[in-house]
């Protein structure tokens, strides 16, 4: 099934054909219209230098203004391989149709809304026939049961014209047409982009990365550059000063040899202010208790440490490099 994007949006557009395995591009006068444009020709000229196939519309109120219509485009520049001349269905459009596909020339009869409006396009020999699903939804017709005869009368009689299915308003439009078995489909550029959407794709991918990270990531490679710590002999209050400035939730408290001695953290303060109130503020970290730190060696893979995590149901982790202490590892690193 050829998948074409449905738009004259051309940041969209150039985005969208960026991807590589579009089949082409469809775009009406409509559209062009509400995206501002002035210059149309301009506009068809830039298009078909970016997209595989461009679908245009050919208007004219006869079969040889239509017909006129679209050699005017071709002697504009238009290729005639890779330009499809769309024709709003009537008896002077069917009849454009013949005549261009006398000459080879791709043609595309839309705006189609019953199966005999569709079996003229055929039988005239359209490279395309194109109901609109959405909008005879609109209106409250079957428009699926629509698509699926004139698919069936396509291989029933063994014509030549491709079944477009246009007018996709969402993505359940887009299973409709692969159930239905049409040869086109021409979505537009947000119908496109949910296409490959799942959240139980998202998790699953979202998960993958986790476990690849866990295993292939060292420590030092994801830790905060800030290596929080103080002097044991630093008081209280000044330590509470520096795990601010930090921003940690805890602080190393270190030795004169840079060893650590422990990890005071925002939850000891409370404590220690409840049992002693704001006379401890006053007191030496040598003179306090620490809880004895967990550490990891920075050259560590994640992994290990989100089994220390896990196991041990703490939020920082000691880092240290030949036992010294270089910075915490917070659970949100990983």
């Amino acid at each position: 099934m050829e998948l074409y994007l449905d738009s004259a949006d051309f940041n969209e557009i150039e985005k969208a054909f960026k991807l590589g395995f579009l089949d082409g591009l469809t775009t009406t006068p409509t559209f062009m219209h509400r995206h501002g444009v002035t210059d149309v020709d301009a506009l068809i000229l830039k298009l078909a230098d970016i997209v595989p196939v461009l679908q245009v519309e050919a208007l004219g109120k006869t079969a040889e203004e239509i017909y006129g219509e679209a050699h005017r485009l071709i002697d504009l520049g238009l290729q005639k391989d890779s330009s499809v001349f769309k024709i709003p269905i009537s008896l002077e459009g069917v009849k454009a149709c013949k005549m261009l596909r006398n000459e080879d020339i791709l043609v595309n009869v839309h705006l189609v809304y019953t199966l005999q409006q569709a079996y003229m396009a055929m039988h005239a020999g359209a490279s395309y026939v194109c109901p609109l699903v959405g909008r005879l939804q609109d209106q409250g017709h079957d428009a699926l049961a629509l698509v699926e005869q004139c698919v069936e009368a396509v291989n029933y009689y063994g014509y030549d014209s491709k079944i477009m299915f246009s007018s996709v308003r969402n993505i359940e439009h887009v299973r409709n047409a692969i159930n239905i078995g049409v040869h086109t489909i021409t979505v537009p550029y947000k119908v496109l982009q949910q296409m490959p959407e799942n959240n139980f794709t998202t998790l699953g991918t979202e998960q993958f990365y986790e476990h690849t990270k866990l295993m292939t990531v060292k420590v030092k490679d994801v830790m905060s550059n800030v290596n929080p710590i103080v002097k044991s002999d630093t008081v209280l209050q000044e330590a509470i000063i520096k795990m601010t400035e930090y921003g940690f939730g805890c602080i190393v408290i270190v030795n004169g040899a840079n060893e650590a001695r422990g990890v005071f953290t925002d939850g000891d303060l409370r404590r220690l202010l409840q049992k002693g109130g704001r006379d401890v503020l006053q007191q030496k970290m040598s003179d306090l208790n620490y809880n004895t730190p967990l550490t990891i060696e920075s050259d560590e893979l994640l992994f290990k440490a989100n089994d220390l995590f896990k196991v041990h149901k703490v939020d920082n982790l000691l880092v240290t490099e030949k036992g010294k202490p270089v910075g915490l590892l917070d659970i949100q690193d990983i």
